[in-house]
């Protein structure tokens, strides 16, 4: 796309922004006040609000590469997830924490690859760190010899519930997650189909979301 292309985009926008003006001026107004944090990935191909039709106001939206969730840390530097984490939970005081993975991710992807130490890539070795315990546990399940896009699509699985692990250090977090203040998710999005999968921390397996709306 070049510049002149998302000036048309902006103008279909400005016919949707027209149509529901009341509803999003009063977000002006009022404030935003999400019902969820959603943790994603950076990937071009996730689109979170598309992906479960949202309205605008509904999600306070974070993404990184993999959609991992760096553990608690609390120094000064600077920590952007971290960050976001603590103002939706803290300030905003979402009741769900969302934290999505997908299919064909390149952060699980390059986990299995050395990309060296080329000087351009330096933040993103370190970043890629928060997920080589979801690898590790991959290859202990499935063996080293194991097809390469079954560890790959286990990996992908196993780090959203590793992200999860995370999350929960967080001492806010943490304490309306025990207080049922607060209720945390993980999915794993398909890429190729757009179906999504969740966690089921009972059975210890990953279910059709589409199995929660039949149920109800």
């Amino acid at each position: 796309m070049n510049l002149e292309e998302y000036a048309k985009g902006n103008e279909l926008f400005r016919s949707y922004f027209k149509k529901n003006k009341n509803s999003l001026l009063q977000l002006v107004k009022s404030g935003q006040s999400p019902k969820a944090l959603f943790i994603g990935c950076s990937d071009s191909r996730v689109i979170p609000d598309l992906m479960v039709q949202t309205n605008p106001g509904d999600l306070f939206v974070v993404r990184n590469v993999g959609n991992f969730v760096p553990p608690f840390k609390p120094d000064e530097d600077f920590h952007s997830t971290a960050s976001a984490i603590e103002y939706a939970v803290s300030v905003l005081n979402v009741g769900e924490i969302i934290i999505c993975g997908h299919t064909h991710c390149g952060a699980c992807e390059h986990l299995y690859e050395d990309i060296g130490d080329n000087p351009y890539l330096v933040h993103t070795k370190k970043w890629l760190e928060l997920g080589e315990s979801a690898k590790k546990s991959a290859i202990l399940s499935l063996g080293t010899n194991a097809p390469k896009e079954d560890l790959l699509r286990l990996t992908e699985k196993l780090s959203v519930i590793k992200q999860i692990e995370n999350i929960l250090t967080y001492p806010n977090v943490q304490q309306k997650f025990e207080e049922e203040s607060l209720h945390i998710h993980g999915w794993c999005y398909d890429v190729e189909t757009g179906k999504i999968e969740y966690y089921n921390a009972d059975t210890y397996e990953f279910l059709p979301l589409q199995e929660l709306v039949s149920e109800n």
